[in-house]
């Protein structure tokens, strides 16, 4: 019979001892309902949540038998973007929301999917973006609260 995972259990409210293996996933596998996993370690499981939820770095998936598999955010391209002044991040943040670009934000940076349409919007607005390979946590956006 085949694991099943139907709890989150947040980041750092675990205890790691019962770890017993970890899936990776960019920041799209890791909204999910819904799905047949794969651990690193080969160990084939049902994540089966009540609702759609956001699967967050270190996060652990409570499988029906006590174990527990942790969740990596997996890197992604992605553009790290800077400006002059907040004004000016926050003009950039406006277009990018205009667009429907799933957006992360930092302290003073923005964070978006890497593409070249978007490096040259970035540059057109006074921006800078940097490529960097990181994990991508975006803004669930004003809907996904429920």
């Amino acid at each position: 019979m085949l694991n099943r995972a139907s709890t989150i259990l947040r980041a750092t409210t675990w205890d790691r001892a019962l770890e017993i293996g970890d899936i990776r996933a960019d920041a799209e596998a890791r909204y999910r309902r819904r799905m047949r996993c794969m651990t690193t370690q080969g160990l084939e499981f049902l994540l089966d949540l009540p609702r759609l939820q956001r699967l967050e770095d270190g996060d652990g998936l409570l499988l029906d038998d006590g174990r527990i598999v942790r969740v990596i955010a997996e890197s992604e391209a992605l553009l790290h973007i800077t400006a002059f002044d907040d004004h000016a991040l926050t003009r950039i943040a406006w277009h990018l929301g205009n667009r429907h670009t799933p957006v992360q934000f930092l302290r003073h940076a923005l964070r978006v999917r890497a593409a070249p349409t978007t490096a040259d919007l970035i540059d057109r607005l006074g921006g800078d973006a940097e490529e960097v390979l990181a994990a991508f946590d975006p803004e669930p956006g004003a809907y996904a609260h429920g």
